[in-house]
């Protein structure tokens, strides 16, 4: 006959101990959500002729562009200018992917913090669509 393996924890099994846990878990995963979606970090190109403000969650929040570096006439300038909004927002958007798996690695459940495509949640893009 197997053995119930609760048994060789001492007295069983505690239901209301592991549900509590995970509501605290919940709790503190949302916690570290929220402060994510208020934290901003910037990505800058070209000297910070533009930069990009982009959140904890990946989401662009701003966008701004030096005075005087870009002729709007001109096809070249503003296809140029497209590019450095592209890269800035990704520096923006690692950055704020390395901040997500610090800040959720340890709720997460063991993603390496700061890996590389966020974390076991699916920010940065993953499976659960945050940080698109």
């Amino acid at each position: 006959m197997t053995q119930n393996p609760f048994d060789a924890l001492g007295g069983g099994f505690d239901m209301n101990a592991l549900l509590q846990q995970a509501q605290q878990m919940q709790e503190q995963l949302q916690a570290a959500q929220e402060q994510l979606a208020e934290t901003v970090v910037d990505g800058t190109v070209a000297g910070g002729a533009v930069t990009v403000r982009v959140n904890g969650i990946g989401e662009l929040v701003g966008v701004d562009i030096k005075a005087g570096g870009f002729d709007g006439g001109d096809a070249d300038d503003l296809a140029d200018l497209g590019d450095m909004i592209v890269a800035a927002y990704r520096d923006a958007k690692a950055q704020a992917d390395s901040l997500a798996g610090q800040t959720l690695g340890p709720l997460a459940g063991g993603g390496e913090p700061g890996g590389a495509g966020g974390n076991s949640l699916g920010f940065g893009g993953g499976p659960l669509g945050f940080g698109g």
